[in-house]
């Protein structure tokens, strides 16, 4: 927002990104600058159900919930709700998730806008319900802290 980014530094949007973003901002069309990484086609996450243990801790690490499973059960990716972000790699401990292209009609362009919108509203939802379980959990705590001074 300060106008220090060019418009040709998000590779995995690729030169159609940059075209937009130009013709967006009234600048110039550039094709995307290499130096900022390599362009990519849409990539989703995908769990491999026969090596995934259920730790689930893939789940709060996605910030828009396209994770579902249930402690100790198998874990699954809602396709069309994955925006790629990658957040669920790490916290993997046997590497069962795995990035691959989206399917073409999950990278179709006429689709972006809704997407975008979709995502940052079960984003809100996510941060939503993390916030309300770490309240609870505050809550809990306190109690048992005042319970125990009681004592």
């Amino acid at each position: 927002m300060r106008g220090e980014a060019d418009i040709d530094q998000c590779p995995p949007g690729g030169d159609e990104t940059a075209r937009a973003l130009a013709v967006l901002l009234g600048q110039t069309v550039k094709p995307v600058n290499l130096t900022y990484g390599t362009v990519t086609t849409e990539l989703v996450a995908l769990i491999d159900e026969s090596r995934c243990i259920g730790c689930a801790r893939c789940l709060p690490a996605c910030p828009v919930d396209a994770i579902v499973g249930a402690q100790r059960r198998m874990h699954t990716v809602i396709i069309g709700q994955c925006t790629g972000c990658e957040l669920c790699l790490p916290p993997c401990p046997v590497d069962c998730i795995a990035m691959v292209p989206a399917p073409a009609a999950a990278r179709a362009r006429e689709t972006a806008r809704p997407r975008a919108d979709e995502w940052r509203e079960r984003h809100a939802r996510h941060e939503k319900r993390l916030n309300a379980a770490a309240d609870s959990e505050r809550r809990a705590f306190e109690s048992a802290r005042e319970q125990a001074r009681a004592r």
